[in-house]
């Protein structure tokens, strides 16, 4: 029985972070309190969930982010409005 691994980045990069753990950067900033992040080394992409906790970004995470952040946006932009 065969098992497959999803490679994020190379092989070294792979046993670096297999290693010594991930290095993630802040790659977008959802609103004040959710970011993403990117792993510096094997280009893995994690977000905050709702307890507060990283979690792998998958396409249905990136929707929702996505969703909340035009939401966000929209909503700033209304107090902005309303306070000038």
């Amino acid at each position: 029985m065969k098992t497959s691994t999803i490679q994020h980045g190379n092989k070294f990069s792979s046993f670096f972070c297999n290693l010594f753990g991930h290095h993630y950067v802040v790659s977008k900033k959802v609103t004040k309190h959710i970011k993403e992040y990117k792993c510096v080394h094997c280009q893995k992409q994690v977000t905050t969930d709702v307890s507060g906790k990283l979690s792998e970004l998958t396409p249905q995470m990136q929707e929702i982010n996505n969703t909340l952040e035009d939401m966000y946006q929209k909503r700033r932009s209304r107090v902005v409005q309303s306070v000038a």
